[in-house]
Protein backbone atom coordinates (compact mmCIF):
# COMPACT_ATOMS: atom_id res chain seq x y z
CA UNK A 1 0.00 0.00 0.00
CA UNK A 2 2.82 2.03 0.59
CA UNK A 3 4.14 2.07 -2.74
CA UNK A 4 0.41 3.17 -3.99
CA UNK A 5 0.59 5.91 -2.02
CA UNK A 6 4.03 6.64 -3.35
CA UNK A 7 2.52 6.90 -6.81
CA UNK A 8 -0.56 8.79 -5.78
CA UNK A 9 1.80 11.40 -4.35
CA UNK A 10 3.51 11.79 -7.12
CA UNK A 11 0.92 11.55 -9.23
CA UNK A 12 -0.61 14.55 -7.94
CA UNK A 13 2.78 16.49 -8.29
CA UNK A 14 3.28 15.27 -11.56
CA UNK A 15 -0.18 16.19 -12.19
CA UNK A 16 -0.94 19.42 -10.13
CA UNK A 17 0.61 21.92 -12.58
CA UNK A 18 -0.85 19.90 -15.48
CA UNK A 19 -4.28 19.76 -13.90
CA UNK A 20 -4.02 23.55 -12.45
CA UNK A 21 -2.72 24.64 -15.82
CA UNK A 22 -5.20 22.96 -18.03
CA UNK A 23 -8.02 23.82 -16.21
CA UNK A 24 -6.62 27.20 -16.73
CA UNK A 25 -6.69 26.34 -20.12
CA UNK A 26 -10.10 24.90 -19.59
CA UNK A 27 -10.87 28.03 -18.36
CA UNK A 28 -9.86 29.64 -21.75
CA UNK A 29 -12.77 27.63 -23.68
CA UNK A 30 -15.53 30.26 -22.51
CA UNK A 31 -13.45 32.66 -23.79
CA UNK A 32 -13.04 31.19 -27.35
CA UNK A 33 -16.31 29.76 -27.55
CA UNK A 34 -17.79 33.54 -26.94
CA UNK A 35 -15.21 35.13 -29.12
CA UNK A 36 -14.92 32.91 -32.28
CA UNK A 37 -17.77 31.25 -33.84
CA UNK A 38 -18.38 27.24 -33.75
CA UNK A 39 -16.98 27.58 -37.47
CA UNK A 40 -13.77 28.86 -36.47
CA UNK A 41 -13.08 27.03 -33.28
CA UNK A 42 -13.62 24.06 -35.80
CA UNK A 43 -10.50 24.95 -37.15
CA UNK A 44 -8.38 24.75 -33.75
CA UNK A 45 -9.90 21.42 -33.43
CA UNK A 46 -9.03 20.26 -36.53
CA UNK A 47 -5.64 21.61 -36.56
CA UNK A 48 -4.56 20.53 -32.95
CA UNK A 49 -5.85 17.15 -34.17
CA UNK A 50 -2.86 17.12 -36.53
CA UNK A 51 -0.44 18.11 -34.17
CA UNK A 52 -1.89 15.03 -31.61
CA UNK A 53 -0.74 12.69 -34.99
CA UNK A 54 2.28 14.50 -35.43
CA UNK A 55 4.14 14.21 -31.89
CA UNK A 56 3.27 10.73 -31.92
CA UNK A 57 4.81 10.30 -35.27
CA UNK A 58 7.90 12.05 -34.57
CA UNK A 59 8.72 11.07 -31.53
CA UNK A 60 8.51 7.17 -32.62
CA UNK A 61 8.80 5.62 -29.14
CA UNK A 62 11.94 6.93 -28.05
CA UNK A 63 10.60 8.29 -24.76
CA UNK A 64 8.96 4.81 -24.04
CA UNK A 65 12.63 3.59 -25.26
CA UNK A 66 14.57 6.32 -22.75
CA UNK A 67 12.30 4.68 -19.53
CA UNK A 68 13.33 1.00 -20.52
CA UNK A 69 16.96 2.01 -21.74
CA UNK A 70 17.68 4.05 -18.25
CA UNK A 71 16.68 1.28 -16.49
CA UNK A 72 18.10 -1.23 -18.34
CA UNK A 73 21.73 0.39 -18.62
CA UNK A 74 21.31 2.55 -15.28
CA UNK A 75 24.90 5.63 -14.54
CA UNK A 76 25.07 5.03 -18.99
CA UNK A 77 24.77 8.47 -19.87
CA UNK A 78 24.57 7.62 -23.56
CA UNK A 79 21.00 6.61 -23.18
CA UNK A 80 19.47 10.30 -23.36
CA UNK A 81 22.36 11.61 -25.35
CA UNK A 82 21.86 8.93 -27.86
CA UNK A 83 18.03 9.77 -28.16
CA UNK A 84 18.27 13.33 -27.83
CA UNK A 85 20.79 13.70 -31.14
CA UNK A 86 18.30 11.39 -33.05
CA UNK A 87 15.33 13.20 -32.30
CA UNK A 88 17.18 16.00 -32.92
CA UNK A 89 17.86 14.93 -36.70
CA UNK A 90 14.49 13.68 -37.33
CA UNK A 91 12.78 17.10 -36.19
CA UNK A 92 15.05 18.97 -37.78
CA UNK A 93 13.84 17.46 -41.70
CA UNK A 94 10.34 17.19 -40.43
CA UNK A 95 10.54 21.33 -39.87
CA UNK A 96 12.55 22.04 -43.10
CA UNK A 97 9.98 19.75 -45.00
CA UNK A 98 7.26 21.99 -43.46
CA UNK A 99 9.00 24.58 -44.11
CA UNK A 100 9.73 24.47 -47.71
CA UNK A 101 6.10 22.87 -48.63
CA UNK A 102 3.93 24.97 -46.34
CA UNK A 103 1.34 25.97 -49.41
CA UNK A 104 0.99 22.41 -50.70
CA UNK A 105 0.33 21.38 -46.81
CA UNK A 106 -2.39 24.18 -46.34
CA UNK A 107 -4.18 23.30 -50.03
CA UNK A 108 -4.27 19.76 -48.81
CA UNK A 109 -5.89 20.24 -45.54
CA UNK A 110 -8.39 23.25 -47.16
CA UNK A 111 -6.53 25.81 -45.53
CA UNK A 112 -4.89 27.33 -48.89
CA UNK A 113 -4.92 31.27 -47.73
CA UNK A 114 -3.06 29.93 -44.35
CA UNK A 115 0.11 28.69 -45.15
CA UNK A 116 1.60 30.28 -42.68
CA UNK A 117 -0.08 28.16 -40.11
CA UNK A 118 1.67 25.37 -41.58
CA UNK A 119 5.43 27.19 -40.21
CA UNK A 120 3.71 28.17 -36.72
CA UNK A 121 2.94 24.69 -35.83
CA UNK A 122 5.89 22.81 -37.47
CA UNK A 123 8.03 24.80 -34.98
CA UNK A 124 5.41 24.45 -31.94
CA UNK A 125 5.76 20.62 -32.69
CA UNK A 126 9.58 20.71 -33.02
CA UNK A 127 10.13 22.57 -29.86
CA UNK A 128 7.76 19.96 -28.04
CA UNK A 129 9.84 17.22 -29.40
CA UNK A 130 12.92 18.83 -28.52
CA UNK A 131 11.65 18.76 -25.10
CA UNK A 132 10.20 15.44 -24.66
CA UNK A 133 13.18 13.63 -23.42
CA UNK A 134 14.70 16.32 -21.01
CA UNK A 135 11.10 15.89 -19.72
CA UNK A 136 11.19 12.74 -19.28
CA UNK A 137 14.57 12.52 -18.18
CA UNK A 138 13.29 14.73 -14.57
CA UNK A 139 10.39 11.91 -14.29
CA UNK A 140 13.02 9.46 -14.42
CA UNK A 141 15.41 11.18 -11.73
CA UNK A 142 12.40 11.56 -9.77
CA UNK A 143 12.05 15.20 -9.80
CA UNK A 144 8.64 16.03 -9.98
CA UNK A 145 8.98 19.35 -8.41
CA UNK A 146 11.21 20.82 -11.22
CA UNK A 147 9.41 19.15 -14.04
CA UNK A 148 5.57 20.36 -12.37
CA UNK A 149 8.00 24.39 -12.28
CA UNK A 150 8.89 23.60 -16.31
CA UNK A 151 4.95 22.66 -17.25
CA UNK A 152 3.48 25.47 -15.36
CA UNK A 153 5.58 27.94 -16.85
CA UNK A 154 4.81 26.88 -19.88
CA UNK A 155 0.74 26.84 -19.00
CA UNK A 156 0.85 30.11 -17.84
CA UNK A 157 2.98 32.08 -20.44
CA UNK A 158 0.37 30.21 -22.84
CA UNK A 159 -2.64 31.54 -20.73
CA UNK A 160 -0.65 34.96 -20.57
CA UNK A 161 -0.40 35.17 -24.32
CA UNK A 162 -3.79 34.15 -25.11
CA UNK A 163 -5.66 36.80 -23.03
CA UNK A 164 -2.62 39.81 -24.02
CA UNK A 165 -3.84 38.80 -27.97
CA UNK A 166 -7.50 38.05 -27.61
CA UNK A 167 -9.08 39.91 -24.43
CA UNK A 168 -5.87 42.82 -23.81
CA UNK A 169 -5.40 43.76 -27.31
CA UNK A 170 -8.82 44.18 -29.26
CA UNK A 171 -10.06 46.05 -25.81
CA UNK A 172 -6.76 48.10 -25.68
CA UNK A 173 -7.55 49.80 -29.46
CA UNK A 174 -11.25 49.95 -28.67
CA UNK A 175 -10.19 52.95 -26.67
CA UNK A 176 -6.61 53.90 -27.90
CA UNK A 177 -7.02 53.48 -31.95
CA UNK A 178 -4.04 55.86 -32.37
CA UNK A 179 -1.83 53.37 -30.42
CA UNK A 180 1.66 52.26 -31.69
CA UNK A 181 -0.06 48.82 -31.62
CA UNK A 182 -2.20 49.12 -34.26
CA UNK A 183 0.70 48.97 -36.35
CA UNK A 184 1.72 45.45 -35.11
CA UNK A 185 -1.47 43.90 -34.12
CA UNK A 186 -3.55 42.22 -36.87
CA UNK A 187 -7.55 42.14 -36.17
CA UNK A 188 -8.28 39.63 -38.78
CA UNK A 189 -5.94 37.01 -37.34
CA UNK A 190 -8.84 35.30 -35.15
CA UNK A 191 -7.34 32.05 -34.11
CA UNK A 192 -4.45 32.54 -35.49
CA UNK A 193 -3.15 34.17 -32.19
CA UNK A 194 -4.14 30.98 -30.10
CA UNK A 195 -1.59 29.42 -32.38
CA UNK A 196 0.81 32.40 -31.88
CA UNK A 197 0.40 31.88 -27.66
CA UNK A 198 1.43 28.49 -28.21
CA UNK A 199 4.14 29.15 -30.18
CA UNK A 200 5.39 31.73 -27.79
CA UNK A 201 5.13 29.62 -24.53
CA UNK A 202 7.04 26.60 -26.19
CA UNK A 203 9.75 28.98 -27.50
CA UNK A 204 10.18 29.96 -23.76
CA UNK A 205 10.24 26.36 -22.27
CA UNK A 206 12.87 25.26 -25.31
CA UNK A 207 15.12 28.24 -23.88
CA UNK A 208 14.79 27.04 -20.32
CA UNK A 209 16.29 23.38 -21.56
CA UNK A 210 19.06 25.07 -23.03
CA UNK A 211 21.71 24.18 -20.54
CA UNK A 212 19.95 20.65 -20.14
CA UNK A 213 20.73 20.21 -23.62
CA UNK A 214 24.64 21.38 -23.02
CA UNK A 215 24.56 19.05 -20.15
CA UNK A 216 23.36 15.94 -22.02
CA UNK A 217 25.36 16.68 -25.20
CA UNK A 218 24.78 15.16 -28.68
CA UNK A 219 26.98 12.24 -28.69
CA UNK A 220 25.40 9.46 -29.80
CA UNK A 221 26.17 5.28 -29.58
CA UNK A 222 25.05 3.20 -32.75
CA UNK A 223 24.78 -0.07 -31.50
CA UNK A 224 22.90 2.07 -28.46
CA UNK A 225 20.75 3.95 -31.30
CA UNK A 226 19.67 0.84 -33.28
CA UNK A 227 18.37 -1.44 -29.99
CA UNK A 228 16.19 1.63 -28.61
CA UNK A 229 14.39 1.84 -32.54
CA UNK A 230 14.33 -1.75 -32.58
CA UNK A 231 12.63 -1.74 -29.17
CA UNK A 232 10.73 2.09 -29.80
CA UNK A 233 9.38 0.48 -33.51
CA UNK A 234 6.51 -1.27 -32.50
CA UNK A 235 5.46 1.41 -29.55
CA UNK A 236 5.60 3.77 -32.78
CA UNK A 237 2.91 1.44 -34.44
CA UNK A 238 0.98 1.05 -30.95
CA UNK A 239 0.90 5.28 -30.40
CA UNK A 240 0.37 6.15 -34.50
CA UNK A 241 -2.28 3.78 -34.07
CA UNK A 242 -3.86 4.95 -30.67
CA UNK A 243 -3.32 8.74 -31.70
CA UNK A 244 -5.75 7.74 -34.47
CA UNK A 245 -8.19 6.44 -32.09
CA UNK A 246 -7.62 9.64 -30.07
CA UNK A 247 -7.91 12.26 -32.97
CA UNK A 248 -9.11 10.47 -36.27
CA UNK A 249 -12.53 12.10 -35.45
CA UNK A 250 -11.61 15.27 -35.76
CA UNK A 251 -9.38 15.14 -38.13
CA UNK A 252 -12.23 13.33 -40.66
CA UNK A 253 -15.24 14.57 -38.89
CA UNK A 254 -16.15 17.69 -41.28
CA UNK A 255 -15.39 15.70 -44.57
CA UNK A 256 -18.06 13.09 -43.75
CA UNK A 257 -20.55 15.14 -42.53
CA UNK A 258 -23.36 14.91 -45.14
CA UNK A 259 -24.16 19.15 -45.26
CA UNK A 260 -21.09 20.93 -46.01
CA UNK A 261 -22.20 24.36 -44.42
CA UNK A 262 -22.28 22.95 -41.13
CA UNK A 263 -19.20 20.66 -41.57
CA UNK A 264 -16.73 23.01 -39.02
CA UNK A 265 -19.41 24.32 -37.21
CA UNK A 266 -20.25 20.37 -35.53
CA UNK A 267 -16.21 19.93 -35.88
CA UNK A 268 -16.46 23.00 -33.38
CA UNK A 269 -19.07 22.11 -31.37
CA UNK A 270 -17.39 18.69 -30.79
CA UNK A 271 -14.22 19.91 -30.17
CA UNK A 272 -15.67 22.29 -27.35
CA UNK A 273 -17.88 19.50 -25.41
CA UNK A 274 -14.86 16.95 -26.16
CA UNK A 275 -12.69 19.79 -23.71
CA UNK A 276 -15.73 19.65 -21.29
CA UNK A 277 -15.07 16.44 -20.27
CA UNK A 278 -11.11 17.33 -19.66
CA UNK A 279 -11.60 16.50 -15.80
CA UNK A 280 -11.11 12.88 -16.85
CA UNK A 281 -8.39 13.37 -19.61
CA UNK A 282 -6.45 15.07 -17.24
CA UNK A 283 -6.35 12.97 -14.29
CA UNK A 284 -5.65 9.98 -17.02
CA UNK A 285 -2.67 12.35 -18.00
CA UNK A 286 -1.55 13.16 -14.88
CA UNK A 287 -1.50 9.59 -13.71
CA UNK A 288 0.37 8.27 -17.00
CA UNK A 289 3.10 11.03 -16.02
CA UNK A 290 4.08 8.97 -13.05
CA UNK A 291 2.81 5.51 -13.69
CA UNK A 292 4.72 4.72 -16.19
CA UNK A 293 8.58 5.08 -15.09
CA UNK A 294 6.66 3.77 -11.56
CA UNK A 295 5.86 0.49 -13.65
CA UNK A 296 9.63 0.40 -14.38
CA UNK A 297 10.65 0.35 -11.01
CA UNK A 298 8.45 -2.34 -9.93
CA UNK A 299 9.40 -4.60 -12.89
CA UNK A 300 10.40 -7.80 -11.36
CA UNK A 301 9.96 -7.24 -8.11
CA UNK A 302 8.76 -9.47 -5.55
CA UNK A 303 4.29 -9.01 -5.47
CA UNK A 304 4.52 -6.69 -8.55
CA UNK A 305 1.60 -7.92 -10.20
CA UNK A 306 -0.26 -7.30 -6.67
CA UNK A 307 1.05 -3.84 -6.82
CA UNK A 308 -0.50 -3.35 -10.66
CA UNK A 309 -3.69 -4.94 -9.52
CA UNK A 310 -3.76 -2.68 -6.36
CA UNK A 311 -3.11 0.54 -8.52
CA UNK A 312 -5.76 -0.18 -10.92
CA UNK A 313 -8.52 -0.85 -8.08
CA UNK A 314 -8.08 2.91 -6.74
CA UNK A 315 -7.31 4.41 -10.76
CA UNK A 316 -11.02 2.78 -11.76
CA UNK A 317 -12.59 4.33 -8.07
CA UNK A 318 -11.03 7.64 -8.88
CA UNK A 319 -11.91 7.40 -12.46
CA UNK A 320 -15.63 6.75 -11.64
CA UNK A 321 -15.58 9.86 -8.39
CA UNK A 322 -14.87 12.09 -11.44
CA UNK A 323 -17.61 10.88 -13.87
CA UNK A 324 -20.28 10.74 -11.23
CA UNK A 325 -19.76 14.68 -9.98
CA UNK A 326 -19.34 15.60 -14.29
CA UNK A 327 -22.32 14.02 -14.68
CA UNK A 328 -24.49 14.97 -11.96
CA UNK A 329 -23.27 18.82 -12.14
CA UNK A 330 -23.29 18.40 -16.06
CA UNK A 331 -26.18 21.26 -16.95
CA UNK A 332 -23.46 23.95 -14.52
CA UNK A 333 -20.30 22.50 -16.58
CA UNK A 334 -21.66 23.71 -19.78
CA UNK A 335 -22.06 26.93 -18.98
CA UNK A 336 -18.22 27.53 -19.35
CA UNK A 337 -18.85 27.03 -23.35
CA UNK A 338 -21.18 29.05 -25.54
CA UNK A 339 -24.22 28.93 -25.82
CA UNK A 340 -23.93 28.03 -29.57
CA UNK A 341 -21.98 25.14 -28.05
CA UNK A 342 -24.24 23.85 -25.79
CA UNK A 343 -26.03 21.65 -27.77
CA UNK A 344 -23.38 19.40 -27.90
CA UNK A 345 -24.00 18.38 -24.07
CA UNK A 346 -25.26 14.81 -24.55
CA UNK A 347 -21.87 13.41 -25.78
CA UNK A 348 -20.10 14.34 -22.61
CA UNK A 349 -20.83 11.18 -20.74
CA UNK A 350 -19.94 8.91 -23.51
CA UNK A 351 -16.71 10.79 -23.89
CA UNK A 352 -15.99 10.87 -19.99
CA UNK A 353 -17.04 6.40 -20.56
CA UNK A 354 -14.75 6.16 -23.22
CA UNK A 355 -11.77 8.54 -21.61
CA UNK A 356 -12.01 5.82 -18.22
CA UNK A 357 -11.66 3.18 -20.35
CA UNK A 358 -8.99 4.80 -22.14
CA UNK A 359 -7.01 4.89 -18.72
CA UNK A 360 -7.88 1.52 -17.95
CA UNK A 361 -6.04 0.84 -21.16
CA UNK A 362 -2.96 2.66 -20.19
CA UNK A 363 -2.72 0.20 -16.53
CA UNK A 364 -3.33 -3.22 -18.35
CA UNK A 365 -0.57 -1.92 -21.01
CA UNK A 366 1.95 -2.50 -18.23
CA UNK A 367 2.62 -6.44 -18.88
CA UNK A 368 3.29 -5.68 -22.49
CA UNK A 369 6.39 -2.89 -21.94
CA UNK A 370 7.64 -4.70 -19.26
CA UNK A 371 7.97 -8.12 -20.67
CA UNK A 372 9.62 -6.24 -23.96
CA UNK A 373 6.65 -7.86 -26.01
CA UNK A 374 5.25 -4.47 -27.35
CA UNK A 375 4.90 -5.62 -30.58
CA UNK A 376 1.29 -6.93 -28.99
CA UNK A 377 0.84 -3.24 -28.04
CA UNK A 378 0.84 -2.22 -31.84
CA UNK A 379 -1.53 -5.20 -32.37
CA UNK A 380 -4.23 -3.98 -30.12
CA UNK A 381 -3.57 -0.25 -31.15
CA UNK A 382 -4.01 -1.21 -35.07
CA UNK A 383 -7.12 -3.39 -33.92
CA UNK A 384 -8.35 -0.23 -32.55
CA UNK A 385 -7.53 2.17 -34.86
CA UNK A 386 -9.53 -0.24 -37.44
CA UNK A 387 -12.22 -0.55 -35.52
CA UNK A 388 -12.00 3.78 -35.26
CA UNK A 389 -12.04 4.06 -39.05
CA UNK A 390 -14.78 1.88 -39.55
CA UNK A 391 -17.19 3.33 -37.07
CA UNK A 392 -16.94 6.79 -37.82
CA UNK A 393 -16.78 6.10 -41.40
CA UNK A 394 -20.32 4.32 -40.47
CA UNK A 395 -21.40 7.08 -37.84
CA UNK A 396 -20.34 10.11 -38.79
CA UNK A 397 -22.91 10.69 -41.56
CA UNK A 398 -25.70 8.92 -39.69
CA UNK A 399 -24.94 10.94 -36.22
CA UNK A 400 -22.95 13.62 -36.89
CA UNK A 401 -20.24 14.36 -33.96
CA UNK A 402 -22.87 11.97 -31.83
CA UNK A 403 -21.47 9.49 -34.16
CA UNK A 404 -17.68 10.24 -33.25
CA UNK A 405 -18.39 9.97 -29.68
CA UNK A 406 -19.87 6.45 -30.18
CA UNK A 407 -16.74 5.07 -32.18
CA UNK A 408 -14.47 6.95 -29.58
CA UNK A 409 -16.33 4.40 -26.67
CA UNK A 410 -16.82 1.28 -28.52
CA UNK A 411 -13.10 1.50 -29.62
CA UNK A 412 -11.93 1.99 -26.14
CA UNK A 413 -14.27 -0.82 -24.57
CA UNK A 414 -12.99 -3.25 -27.16
CA UNK A 415 -9.30 -2.73 -26.70
CA UNK A 416 -9.59 -2.68 -22.77
CA UNK A 417 -10.90 -6.14 -23.22
CA UNK A 418 -8.15 -7.29 -25.70
CA UNK A 419 -5.44 -5.87 -23.81
CA UNK A 420 -7.22 -7.94 -20.10
CA UNK A 421 -7.66 -10.97 -21.83
CA UNK A 422 -4.08 -11.20 -23.48
CA UNK A 423 -2.40 -9.65 -20.55
CA UNK A 424 -3.98 -12.37 -18.16
CA UNK A 425 -2.52 -15.21 -20.96
CA UNK A 426 1.21 -13.69 -20.95
CA UNK A 427 1.29 -11.75 -17.35
CA UNK A 428 -1.70 -12.81 -15.30
CA UNK A 429 -2.12 -10.03 -12.64
CA UNK A 430 -4.82 -10.61 -10.17
CA UNK A 431 -7.30 -8.00 -11.44
CA UNK A 432 -10.18 -7.90 -8.94
CA UNK A 433 -12.11 -7.29 -12.56
CA UNK A 434 -15.67 -8.58 -11.48
CA UNK A 435 -15.53 -5.68 -8.64
CA UNK A 436 -14.13 -3.20 -10.80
Amino acid sequence: MSLVSKLAGQTAIYGLPTIVGRFLNYLLVPMYTRVFMPSEYGVVTELYAYVALLMVLLTYGMETAFFRFSQKYKGNSDVSSTAVRALLITTALFFTFACVFKTSIATTINYPDHAHYIVWFAAIIAMDILCAIPFANLRNQNKPLKFALLKSMNIAANILFNLFFILFCPYYLENHPESLLQQVYNVNMGVGYIFISNLLANILTFVCFLPTFVKIGLHSDRRLLREMLVYALPVLVWGMAGIVNETFDRIILKHLITDPTQAMTQLGIYGACYKVSILMTLFVQAFRFAAEPFFFQQANKRNDKETYATVMHYFVIACLLIFLVCTLFLNDIMLFVGQDYRVGASIVPILLIANLFLGIFYNLSVWYKITDQTKYGAYIAIIGAIITIALNFALIPLMGYQGAAWATLICYVIITVLSYLLGQKHFPAPYTYKRL
